[in-house]
């Protein structure tokens, strides 16, 4: 790269590898749980992927008021405003808590909902059962995306990390205990899993919330201090911005729990091996979404400066390091297939050779969407730091449902091609979501005179 971007390169490895880390270490959570359960049974291993994919849907569509709340505090601090900082991060905490709790009847009656959905009854009811538990880790979980992303604005982003590789031992021991029932526990299966869930989850919120208040940086801030006092002004500002957010990341994230439905329609196996293969990807898209929140965070303190041309050199790094992050997963997921899948199965289960063959079969369509996955993710970061989340919220909701989903449905049922088929309709979701935000970044904000504007707070 040229010399001028050495500077941007440098800092946003510094901003963005901590955030990756902490990125894969949540998802090394999330691995541990299925892999786990993968040894206990394929049919409970099915559940938690049901289970897990019913929590995600309502995490994302709760996760954009801590999510877009980055942009704000990046350029509230650029422009040396305390009090905006203070506010637009206690009003993002106010809204999640808000939110995790309105959300908790869904989870206690998820049996009924999946029933309806086509899963099977017994997968449905240990699905309802791992929620019952596993629900109320919604709130720490998005309070806890909200500490981040003040941390992150803070560009104290290695605590970050820290506190969630924490969770990962915990959360091995937790299930190695309640999972299969060692040292006297009972056997709880997945409950036992989402008691380990729960738990990781509250430990790693306490500990995030004590770094916030003893960070010396933070201090001048005086977040916690009268917390329960409302800003009506500041908390609609938040959710102005946010939920736009929530609902692009649930018209993303809704598209792969939609496969994850479609592929239960199919068989068992099936949606294991699926589950398996879209966990692999998901730990590549941690990288890139660690990458999307630095761009978040560099774009937004360009906007509190108003430096344009500061700001064009940093988009051009992100988006250069994503893509060769991109490259190195094509490469592994094209050479070691069956070694990925193979990682998750127990191999004495009789059924783990079949679940293999399909499991590496798409990882083949998953290397498929690696650039474009990463393309629109970077290119949603860079429009969040600009505060821009409407227009992009409906860009993401025609690639997805518009274009991606009518094509999976079509190729996996109409034409016959099963799972695979439903991987091409991401591919294409992805890459139409891809071009259409990059053109709106760089033929719009890159272009124009965006850093004069006022801030949302």
């Amino acid at each position: 790269m040229h010399a001028r971007y050495r500077p941007h390169i440098t800092a946003t490895l510094s901003l963005g590898l901590p955030l990756i880390g902490s990125h894969l270490a949540r998802m090394a959570i999330e691995v541990s749980d299925t892999v786990m359960m993968g040894w206990y049974g394929v049919e409970e291993l099915a559940a938690l992927v049901i289970a897990t994919s019913f929590f995600i849907i309502l995490f994302f569509l709760g996760m954009g008021f801590g999510t877009g709340v980055m942009g704000l505090i990046a350029t509230a601090i650029a422009r040396g405003d305390e009090p905006e900082v203070r506010r637009a991060a206690r009003m993002a905490l106010w809204l999640s808590g808000l939110f995790s709790l309105a959300c908790m009847p869904l989870m206690w009656f998820a049996e009924p909902i999946l029933l309806a959905l086509g899963q099977t009854s017994a997968i449905s009811a240990m699905a309802q059962d791992y929620l019952r538990i596993a629900g109320w880790g919604l709130l720490p979980m998005l309070a806890g995306l909200t500490l981040n992303s003040y941390l992150a604005a803070l560009e104290r982003t290695q605590v970050v990390m820290w506190v969630t590789l924490a969770g990962l031992p915990m959360n091995v021991a937790l299930n190695w205990v309640l999972i299969f029932g060692n040292l006297g526990s009972p056997e709880l299966g997945v409950q036992g899993a989402a008691i380990a869930t729960l738990t990781v989850l509250t430990a790693q919120l306490v500990m995030l919330v004590g770094y916030a208040a003893w960070l010396p940086l933070a201090r001048k801030y005086h977040l916690f201090q009268r917390f329960w006092r409302p800003d009506w002004q500041a908390f609609f500002a938040v959710a102005r911005l946010g939920w736009p957010i929530g609902l692009t990341m649930l018209a993303e994230g809704g598209l792969f729990v939609a496969t994850n439905i479609m592929v239960g329609w199919i068989g068992t196996p099936q949606l294991a091996a699926h589950g398996i293969a879209l966990q692999v990807t998901s730990i590549t898209f941690m990288a890139h979404l660690g990458l999307s929140n630095a761009a978040t965070v560099r774009i937004g303190q360009a906007k509190g400066r108003g430096d344009r041309v500061w700001m064009r050199d940093a988009a051009v790094t992100v988006t250069t390091l994503s893509m060769s992050v991109a490259v190195l997963a094509i490469a592994i997921y094209l050479i070691f297939p069956e070694t990925l899948v193979s990682f998750y199965l127990d191999p004495a289960d009789p059924q783990a050779p079949a679940i293999i063959a399909i499991g590496a079969g798409l990882l083949f369509y998953a290397a498929l969407f690696q650039f474009t996955d990463a393309l629109q993710v970077v290119a949603l970061g860079l429009l969040r730091g600009v505060h821009d989340t409407r227009v992009p919220m409906l860009i993401a909701g025609f690639s997805y449902w518009v274009i991606g989903m009518p094509v999976a449905y079509g190729l996996a049922f109409v034409v016959g091609i099963g799972a695979p088929g439903l991987w091409l309709g991401l591919v294409f979701g992805l890459s139409c979501a891809a071009v259409l935000l990059l053109l709106r970044f760089w033929r719009g904000h890159a272009q124009g005179d965006w850093t004069r504007t006022q801030s949302a707070v």
